[in-house]
């Protein structure tokens, strides 16, 4: 593994996460230069089988997504010879990110308050469902539940559907993303006061904080928000239409872009109307508006109706499947699909001048530096030897 030069070279983060929003907050501290180890039990991180496709017979196309640029250790940490040795990884390291099951550590000997006395640099990032305390305290929770639990799926649809969930696990990724934050930011408080503290993060509060704009729209009116489709419930026109080769999206967000909105389908008229002249006036009467402009963008292509919509600076899009995505000029322009080594992944989308993050290695085998990580810690051969011999350590490299 080549030496990190990211912002956070030096920063040693110990990953004692699964699943994918501590790993992804793990991915993204070591695309930025973080020294990071991931730390998997004997049965392994439980996204290596959530396929297909897979890319190995132990790895998981949705495995290899987040957990790239880390060293890979096995240990079993129900043993005391493994807690042993999570005590030494703890002492050697800047940021522990963990989403263990509330009580798991503590169990083990590593409670809030042990791991605050015994390592008070240490930064400690607890990702959970719900938090560890109050009603629904240490219950469990995937992206989908707490869709469904924070309202996000009651808010996704169509108008005349059933509640849906978003089609990727967008809670999780923000969870992960959140964490990201919050030990960036313990990090620069430890600058000037020299302790660590806990970052807690669940992924309820993240589910909560995506409500936007609907959480605001019924704190302040007692409304409950309406399923809209693709579609705004405070911007018109905001949607996906037919074109005549397929899905556009447009997004008119103020009246001079609905004027060459109007101006380019070639009724130009309607812009002067009382019924459309404001975004407001659009909204309660999307409906009669809606007729107006189907047939004529239908009468376009999507790609060539976009680029005349972008170059009268109204916002558009050809609605895009994966594979349009992934093999955009622009995407591939801003380095957002990345090959090295034969692994093939998404890009780092956080673009720092100076300090630029880097893929520097695919994600390894479960064990991989067992033997390294060992070593670096004091252990020697024989000891790492009774370690694997007692199956308190995993092992697959030489």
């Amino acid at each position: 593994m080549t030496a990190p030069n990211g912002s956070l070279r030096g920063v040693r983060v110990l990953d004692l996460s699964r699943i994918l929003a501590g790993p992804l907050c793990t991915q993204m501290l070591a695309d930025h230069g973080a020294e990071v180890i991931k730390v998997e039990p004997p049965a392994g991180d439980d996204t290596r089988t959530w396929g297909p496709p897979f890319v190995s017979e132990t790895m998981s196309a949705y495995h290899t997504g987040i957990n790239r640029n880390k060293n890979n250790i096995c240990l079993d940490f129900a043993s005391p010879g493994g807690q042993r040795v999570l005590d030494e990884l703890l002492r050697d390291a800047d940021v522990v990110v963990e989403n263990f099951k509330a009580g798991t550590l503590a169990k083990w000997g590593f409670s809030d308050e042990a791991i605050a006395e015994r390592y008070p640099r240490l930064i400690h990032c607890r990702i959970t469902g719900f938090g560890v305390d109050g009603p629904m305290g240490g219950m469990p929770g995937y992206d989908a539940i707490l869709q469904a639990y924070g309202g996000l799926m009651s808010i996704n649809g169509e108008p005349s559907g059933p509640p849906l969930r978003v089609g990727v696990p967008i809670v999780d990724m923000v969870t992960g993303i959140y964490a990201f934050s919050g030990v960036l930011l313990a990090l620069h408080d430890r600058h000037a006061t020299g302790r660590g503290q806990l970052v807690d993060c669940t992924l309820l509060d993240t589910a909560i904080s995506l409500l936007h704009p609907h959480s605001p729209g019924w704190l302040v009116s007692g409304k409950l928000p309406q399923r809209t489709g693709s579609a705004h419930p405070s911007i018109a026109p905001y949607d996906t239409f037919e074109a005549e080769d397929g899905q556009i999206f447009i997004g008119v967000g103020n009246d001079r872009q609905f004027r060459h909105f109007a101006e380019l389908l070639g009724i130009p008229d309607i812009a002067d109307e009382a019924r459309f002249a404001t975004n407001a006036d659009r909204v309660r009467n999307v409906a009669e508006l809606r007729p107006l402009i189907i047939e004529r963008i239908a009468a376009h292509r999507r790609h060539d109706l976009a680029r005349k919509l972008l170059d009268r600076g109204v916002p558009a899009t050809p609605v895009h499947d994966v594979g349009e995505a992934l093999t955009d000029p622009q995407v591939l322009h801003r380095n957002m699909v990345v090959e090295r080594d034969g692994y093939r992944g998404t890009g780092i989308p956080i673009k720092l001048g100076r300090t630029p993050g880097e893929v520097r290695t695919a994600p390894r085998e479960k064990g991989a530096d067992t033997r390294r990580i060992l070593a670096s810690l004091g252990y020697t051969p024989d000891q790492i030897a009774e370690l694997i011999e007692a199956d308190i350590a995993r092992s697959t490299d030489a």
